[in-house]
C-alpha cells in the first residue's frame, strides 16, 4: 500500500469512528451545562430568586419551605430558608460572610451563629449560579471523570474541587447536559461529611433551569431522605437586605461559634455523619 492510500485509509477508519468516542473535556461539559440551564446571559440577569413549597423529612413529617437566595457584593450571594410548621419557623441564613440559624424544635428562639464549616455550607447553598458554574470564576478545579451509569442512564462526571478542599461530584444527563446527581464531600468539625443529591422537574425561572424537586440524604442511611418540592419559583422578588442579617446585631455575631475543622485538628478517621431529623433541617441544594 502506497503511503497516499495509507493516508486514505487511516482518514475513512477516523470517519467511521463513533461520535461517542470522543470525549469531552470538563471545560465543555461545564459550557454545555451552562447553555443548557439558559445562558450566562440569562443568568447574569438574575439578582435574586424565590422559592416556596414543602420540605419533607424522614417519616413524611411536612413543613412549609420559602428560600429566598439574592446576589451579593464582594462577600457573596446571600440566602435564607423558613420551613414553618404549626407556628414553629426553623430559619436558616448566609448574610454573605457568617451564618445563623433559629431552632426552636431544639427549645431555642434566638438567632444562633453557625460555625465556620456550617457558614461555608451555607454559602454555596446560596449560590444562584450553583456550584459548579460559580467553578468558572471562583477558583475551583474541575475534573472530568469519565462516565458513570445511573439508574441505567450513561451520564458524565465531574468533579469540582474548591480552593477550602470541599468537593462535589456531579453527574451531567448525557442528553440535557443538567445536573441529574451530586454528591457533596466536606470536613464540619473535623469529621468528613458526606451528602448525596438527586434532582428533577426542572423548570425555567427568569430564562434558567432549575431543579423543582431535590432529594437529599447521607450515603450510610439511604432510607432517610429529606425531600424539597417547590410549587412556585419567581426571579427578580423583591427583597429586604435586612432579612439576611442575623437578628441582635454585632452582639450576636459576636458570639462565640463552635469550634470546627478550621480550628482543630481533622481526625484521622472519618466519623459516620448524623442522621438529619426535622429539628435540623437539611440545608438547601447548592445546584438549584
Amino acid at each position: 500500500m502506497n503511503a497516499r492510500a495509507a493516508g486514505l485509509a487511516c482518514f475513512l477508519l477516523a470517519m467511521s469512528a463513533p461520535a461517542s468516542a470522543v470525549e469531552p473535556s470538563a471545560a465543555d461539559l461545564v459550557a454545555k451545562n451552562l447553555a443548557a440551564r439558559g445562558g450566562a446571559s440569562a443568568l447574569a440577569a438574575i439578582n435574586a430568586l424565590q422559592f416556596d413549597g414543602k420540605f419533607i423529612a424522614p417519616g413524611d413529617f411536612q413543613l412549609t419551605y420559602h428560600e429566598v437566595r439574592a446576589r451579593g457584593g464582594a462577600g457573596g450571594d446571600r440566602v435564607r430558608d423558613d420551613l414553618s410548621v404549626q407556628g414553629l419557623t426553623v430559619v436558616q441564613a448566609y448574610d454573605g460572610q457568617s451564618a445563623w440559624k433559629i431552632n426552636p424544635f431544639q427549645g431555642r428562639k434566638d438567632a444562633e451563629r453557625m460555625s465556620t464549616d456550617e457558614a461555608r455550607a451555607q454559602a454555596d447553598a446560596a449560590l444562584i449560579d450553583g456550584v459548579l458554574l460559580a467553578s468558572l470564576r471562583d477558583g475551583s478545579t474541575v475534573r472530568y471523570l469519565g462516565r458513570e451509569d445511573f439508574d441505567g442512564t450513561n451520564a458524565y462526571k465531574l468533579q469540582v474541587r474548591q480552593k477550602d478542599g470541599d468537593q462535589y461530584d456531579y453527574l451531567l444527563d448525557p442528553d440535557t447536559f443538567l445536573e441529574i446527581r451530586a454528591t457533596e464531600t466536606r470536613q464540619v468539625r473535623g469529621a468528613q461529611t458526606v451528602t448525596d443529591y438527586e434532582y428533577g422537574d426542572y423548570e425555567k425561572v427568569g430564562g434558567v433551569y432549575f431543579p423543582m424537586a431535590i432529594d437529599s440524604w447521607q450515603p450510610t442511611q439511604p432510607g432517610q431522605r429529606v425531600r424539597i418540592l417547590i410549587a412556585s419559583a419567581v426571579a427578580n422578588p423583591k427583597v429586604d437586605p435586612a432579612s439576611f442579617a442575623q437578628p441582635g446585631g454585632s452582639a450576636a455575631r459576636a458570639a462565640p461559634a463552635a469550634p470546627d475543622a478550621s480550628e482543630q485538628k481533622p481526625s484521622q478517621t472519618p466519623q459516620p455523619p448524623q442522621p438529619t431529623t426535622p429539628a435540623s433541617p437539611a440545608k438547601s441544594s447548592p445546584a438549584h
